[in-house]
């Protein structure tokens, strides 16, 4: 070993790391498709391992530059979030909702009984351990969970990026999504739809190609008539616009993201948007990978 720093020491072909933090965790191979190699020792700031229902994972803060320079599309857009479809755009485009956790929800329910099955009362009450069958059910669960989990998460990413490479500009609502699942009937499918991360990798992707990503109050944006501007009031069933004052008929969530292009344009150079340049909320004080993922990219061990 001849690349050391304080707590942790490098391989010479970056392929292995030893921890000297007196825990007795002592020498990991690391495996992963990307080369620490390509970084200069000093860059990486900060060492940590995770644990995974499928493993441990030893996460790498590097301090690099992440900007890359694109040619402007000339193309706007506003991104109305739903459950019937992910995104619904001004231009008329739908994303499908994949629905991971509902798609898998039968088989996570037969994990979760299997492993109650094997849930010993009287261990838990004599403050032993449960026996290795349990566990072992226990990790199985998990183990479908991280599986949902990562599928939408990689759905996110790959939606958020393709907004922003085809628009300039992309507005989108600011919504409360800790308080919008304090609605029991809707609670599940609006974790499932997983628009907190959405939002994540699209400010993230806006910062990295110097796009703009402007988030709108969504205060009566699905009621407003985005061609006269009259409210006109409809529940959650209702999934066409019409509007009796102009008489125009547009679908509900179409209506919705060109009211959401109108104000984030009218937003743009005010509080809430994220111009050219500069740093957006979730990267004050982040250290980012040049290959363009967060700080809790994942390495197996």
């Amino acid at each position: 070993m001849n690349t050391r720093l304080p707590g942790w020491a490098l391989s010479e072909n970056r392929k292995a790391i030893t921890f000297r933090d007196k825990k007795g965790i002592g020498t990991l191979k690391l495996k992963g498709t990307y080369d620490l190699n390509h970084y200069n020792i000093k860059q990486i700031k900060r060492v940590r391992l995770v644990r995974r229902a499928d493993g441990y994972y030893a996460q790498f803060a590097v301090d690099v530059d992440i900007k890359v320079e694109t040619q402007p599309t000339l193309q706007v857009v506003g991104i109305d979030l739903g459950l019937k479809y992910f995104i619904a755009d001004s231009k008329g485009s739908v994303e499908p909702s994949p629905q991971f956790y509902r798609k898998s929800e039968k088989q996570l329910n037969r994990a979760n009984r299997k492993k109650s099955k094997k849930f010993s009362p009287a261990r838990k009450k004599a403050k032993t351990r449960q026996s290795s069958n349990y566990h072992k059910a226990r990790v199985r669960y998990a183990r479908k969970h991280l599986r949902v989990s990562r599928q939408r998460k990689e759905y996110c990413k790959r939606v958020a990026h393709s907004v922003i490479q085809s628009n300039d500009l992309v507005a989108y609502e600011d919504l409360n999504v800790k308080n919008m699942v304090k609605n029991r009937h809707l609670a599940k499918s609006i974790s499932d739809a997983g628009w907190s991360t959405f939002r994540q990798w699209l400010e993230y992707f806006g910062h990295k190609y110097g796009k703009v990503t402007v988030a709108v109050p969504p205060h009566n944006t699905s009621h407003n008539c985005s061609n006269c501007g009259e409210k006109v009031k409809k529940s959650l069933s209702t999934r066409t616009h019409v509007c009796p004052h102009c008489n125009y008929v547009a679908d509900r969530d179409l209506n919705a993201s060109i009211n959401i292009l109108r104000l984030g344009l009218t937003t743009v150079g005010h509080t809430g948007s994220y111009a050219w340049g500069d740093l957006p909320s979730w990267a004050v004080g982040a250290s980012l990978l040049s290959n363009g993922e967060s700080v809790n990219q994942e390495f197996p061990l």
